[in-house]
């Protein structure tokens, strides 16, 4: 069997995956808020950062690590000792501070004390900045002029310089604590830091991880020297090696054979992200699907054989954690669900309005009405709003079923236009997330498109993508695996007649947004 654990913001789960019999043999999670109440942590965080700070105590991962394993320990259904293998996924950009003594306890940790009070002591750093930190705008903009510009940076990481990304906050930690960033000997993110407790050893950084950090050459998959010296003095001394996600780092530590009796033989495997990790357990790692999942945000995900990158800087590009070289690509639209609930209630429909009701009363295309919901300042585009816009019609005298219509067409579109500089041709697309039980919805995306639809309906990804890399690193097959452990319904939603409108429609959308953009720039 195979363990994949997920270190979200929130919450610290397990799958445990048997390829053999085709079953998930557990499915357990621990909750930070509601059961480490103690870190005063109730959403994953330390809640009342000055200046867009939001960190969090990293020993409340390690506790909480310690109750999932406690937890999968005592289920009836699961023996540890049979575990073979263990891979991971953390949450994107979280890094971990440690000092020099932070080796030495690894290899010593002993099973009668818990892993945070042995670990704690070799903080350099004693909270960890995640992905929510949006405090290093300065930093951002210092190391994009120290590179050359924002669109060089993109072009060797995969991304434009991010605030929330690891390399601004290292840097920004350098500038205002230099003591301890001095005594500072190993930065690990939220994955390789969990991955090396798991082993007992240092674990590497994986592609898919390392590529959110604004530090790492996506080519050449390996930390990229400009991009250190434009960060922090004597950075790449203290960063581990770049090693692609499912490599074996050792068998793992003695604390947890001890502990919670896994096997002596059990593999201690490199960790990837959240975001890459859901690749996988969606079964899109291979290029020629796309993934669009519907949440407060919706994102695409998608992989690709070479590591393009977003001209316009929206959109991020990590290493793909099953094929070594390859890549994934993620853009985030910040105007999603809560944009068709706010046109939902504002208008007085239902969701049964967004189904097939109000969309079978008006054409494809909507008669060239086109809106941009926007209520919220958008990521993609980057674009400082608080409104719906249109192409000069009035929305609020519009039918019930045109306001349906462009407010789905309008978000759909937008997907498809800012998602054209990787030049996919998908052969389906997969959805997932609340929004995609919605059948207007499926069918509006497929229609956009035009490519099927499929919906997944595990809602474990990431725990599952992980213990996949795992088993895929022990010779099981990637296409099986997805076969058994990557459920979809069975309903295919199939682009309706006449979807080949969208085509014509695309160039004027572009112009749509763009004079939208040129009007309302994001400061």
């Amino acid at each position: 069997m195979f363990l994949g654990i997920d270190a979200s913001t929130q919450s610290i789960s397990a799958v445990i995956i048997d390829p053999d019999l085709g079953n998930v043999i557990a499915d357990e999670s621990v909750n930070f808020g509601a059961e480490l109440p103690q870190y005063n942590a109730p959403s994953g965080f330390i809640s009342g950062g000055a200046n867009g700070e939001v960190h969090t105590d990293p020993m409340m991962w390690l506790d909480a690590l310690e109750m999932l394993l406690t937890r999968l320990q005592g289920n009836s259904q699961v023996d540890l000792a049979k575990i073979k293998a263990i891979s991971g996924a953390g949450q994107q950009h979280a890094s971990v501070y440690f000092s020099s003594t932070f080796e030495k306890a690894l290899t010593e940790l002993d099973p009668k004390r818990s892993l945070s009070e042995q670990i704690s002591p070799t903080l350099s750093r004693k909270t960890a900045p995640i992905w929510m930190d949006s405090s290093t705008g300065e930093e951002c903009l210092e190391i994009a002029d120290n590179v050359g510009s924002d669109a060089k940076v993109c072009q060797i990481s995969g991304s434009i310089m991010i605030p929330r990304f690891t390399g601004s906050q290292i840097r920004k930690f350098s500038k205002e604590s230099p003591q301890d960033y001095a005594a500072t000997a190993c930065i690990h993110l939220n994955s390789s830091f969990l991955a090396s407790i798991i082993a007992g050893n240092q674990a590497p950084i994986d592609t898919g991880d390392g590529a959110g950090m604004n530090l790492m050459n996506l080519s050449k998959s390996d930390w990229d020297q400009t991009l250190l010296d434009a960060t922090a003095d004597d950075l790449l001394d203290k960063l581990p090696p770049i090693k692609p996600a499912g490599t074996f780092i050792s068998n793992i530590s003695p604390y947890f054979v001890e502990k919670y009796g896994f096997s002596a033989d059990c593999q201690a495997l490199s960790w990837t992200g959240d975001n890459p990790a859901s690749l996988v357990g969606m079964g899109a790692a291979e290029p020629g699907q796309l993934v669009i999942s519907l949440g407060t945000s919706d994102t695409l995900f998608a992989a690709m054989d070479s590591p393009l990158t977003d001209p316009n800087g929206y959109g991020h590009v990590f290493g793909n954690p099953l094929t070594a070289g390859n890549c994934m690509s993620l853009i985030c639209f910040a105007n999603g669900s809560l944009a068709r609930e706010r046109v939902k209630d504002e208008n007085n429909l239902s969701w049964d309005d967004f189904d097939t009701k109000e969309l079978a009363n008006t054409p494809l295309g909507n008669g060239g009405k086109l809106a941009a919901p926007f209520f919220t300042p958008e990521t993609t585009p980057k674009l400082d709003s608080n409104q719906l816009h249109t192409n000069g019609w009035d929305f609020s005298s519009a039918s019930d079923g045109e306001k349906v219509r462009a407010t789905l067409e309008g978000q759909f579109l937008n997907i498809r236009l800012q998602s054209q500089w990787m030049g996919l041709n998908p052969s389906q697309i997969l959805i997932t997330g609340g929004a995609s039980q919605n059948d207007g919805i499926a069918q509006t995306i497929a229609n956009i498109f035009n490519t099927p639809v499929r919906r997944l309906t595990s809602t474990s990804s990431v725990g599952t993508g992980a213990a996949i890399i795992a088993a895929v690193a022990n010779d099981h097959s990637y296409d099986n695996l997805t076969e058994a452990f990557c459920v979809f319904s069975s309903t295919i939603t199939t682009p309706e007649a006449g979807a080949g409108i969208y085509d014509a429609i695309i160039p004027e959308y572009k112009e749509f947004i763009e004079t939208l953009v040129g009007s309302n720039p994001v400061e």
